[in-house]
């Protein structure tokens, strides 16, 4: 029988809104337009079932607005999901060493955090995968998460390691495999392997075995001149076989979310006009999710 899937948002899809992230503006991040709790009361107007926030949502990681934060989500029976990075390049609040992470996730009442390995790749980026300075992080991280054992053990929080922008399936699916922890698995991303010049969709199908969660994506090609561009977009109108991808994480995963997450593009709009083209590709995919891929049902 196939299994009934939730459905989350990544707050990543109104980071111009102030949420989830606010990439390449380190010394200037956009004012909050929308903070956590107003989102949760949306959350619950689009008929979501939870949330997978990040520190830039929290604000602040002292306990008492962990303490907050985990109050309100079940409040409006969320479900929360926590998202942090070993090293994060363009936004250093998404950093947090592998026990606060997990610590935190804990005092928000998470059952899952998700982890970016931040790994810097040599160049040239094609064909690296494994690449001897590739493996000497992948073995630091190996060691990192072999240390918090203990500590996902005692508080029964799943580690999820994603395929970022900067790492082939391939090479999560080595650590994950090493490590062979039951608490241990993976987050698929559906368009990230583009990144490292992977196919998206054979990137799912290895890693959705192994997934305690994903980040559902879609993305949109154009060429020109100069070469390609990847553009985000609303799930559905883009060149991601959201279909299909959903199909094999719904089979092979075993996980019963799906966690929507939207990369707009600003274009030449003004953060205004974006911001609004933002929260309707926000609502058109909540729409599809539900009315095309049947998710709920």
């Amino acid at each position: 029988m196939t299994k009934k899937m939730k459905l989350g948002l990544h707050t990543y899809t109104l980071h111009l809104w102030g949420l989830g992230q606010n990439w390449g503006i380190r010394a200037d991040p956009r004012p909050k337009e929308i903070d956590l709790f107003r989102l949760m009361d949306l959350a619950v107007e689009w008929g979501l079932d939870g949330l997978h926030i990040t520190g830039c949502d929290l604000e602040t990681k002292d306990d008492a607005r962990l303490e907050q934060v985990r109050k309100a989500a079940k409040n409006h029976n969320l479900y929360l999901e926590y998202n942090f990075s070993r090293d994060e390049e363009f936004d250093p609040r998404l950093t947090d060493k592998l026990a606060d992470g997990i610590g935190i996730a804990e005092k928000i009442g998470a059952a899952l955090a998700k982890l970016s390995l931040d790994i810097r790749r040599p160049r040239p980026l094609y064909g690296s995968c494994f690449h001897p300075e590739v493996m000497r992080q992948l073995c630091d991280a190996y060691d990192e998460i072999l240390e918090v054992l203990p500590l996902l053990e005692k508080t029964g929080i799943q580690l999820a390691v994603e395929n970022h922008t900067e790492t082939f399936a391939e090479e999560v699916l080595w650590l994950v495999k090493r490590i062979s922890h039951p608490l241990v698995g993976t987050c698929v991303d559906t368009v990230n392997s583009m990144g490292v010049l992977e196919n998206p969709e054979t990137a799912v199908e290895k890693l959705a075995p192994f997934a305690f969660c994903n980040h559902f994506c879609d993305h949109k090609l154009t060429r020109d001149q100069f070469g390609i561009r990847f553009h985000g977009v609303a799930l559905g109108d883009g060149d991601i076989d959201c279909r299909k991808v959903y199909k094999t994480i719904r089979e092979l995963s075993p996980a019963d979310r799906i966690t929507f997450e939207i990369e707009w593009d600003m274009g030449e709009d003004s953060l205004e006009q974006a911001r609004e083209k933002e929260m309707d590709a926000c609502i058109r995919s909540i729409r599809y999710a539900r009315e095309v891929l049947k998710i709920g049902e």
